[in-house]
């Protein structure tokens, strides 16, 4: 048996079944869930001392929101690293000396590459997206 999270229509048979008084053990052998994870949906979704389905699903869709990262993008940030990448400062420089090292510069590059940061381009960087070309001489 796979992982996988409890739906809606789950939640409410929960609901009902412990309405009418049925173990968590007679539950799971009805919607083929393990026992444990009926008995943590119970105890971890009460309201007023009774399971409510509408309440646990939506504590569980705020938990869901939650859970992932978010990264350190935000809009503030990329209108200043914007600004100072117009003015000619590298990610280097901006990642040092502005954010005191709290942002990588490999960040600001991997912003620049993905177009999070607006209005900004290779072009805009010092050496216009070029890289040195590999010496060849003596070969």
């Amino acid at each position: 048996m796979s992982y996988h999270h409890l739906t809606i229509s789950e939640r409410i048979r929960i609901e009902v079944l412990s309405i009418l008084g049925y173990s968590t053990r007679f539950i799971t052998k009805f919607l083929h869930h393990h026992h444990s994870t009926i008995a943590r949906e119970l105890s971890r979704n009460k309201f007023e001392n009774n399971y409510c389905s509408t309440f646990a699903h939506n504590n569980y869709l705020k938990r869901r929101k939650f859970s992932s990262y978010c990264g350190k993008y935000y809009e503030l940030l990329s209108n200043i690293i914007s600004k100072k990448l117009h003015e000619n400062w590298s990610p280097e420089q901006i990642s040092n000396a502005l954010l005191n090292g709290k942002l990588s510069f490999k960040t600001i590059y991997n912003w620049i590459y993905t177009g999070k940061l607006k209005g900004v381009s290779l072009k805009n960087l010092r050496h216009k997206g070029k890289r040195r070309k590999k010496e060849t001489r003596g070969k």
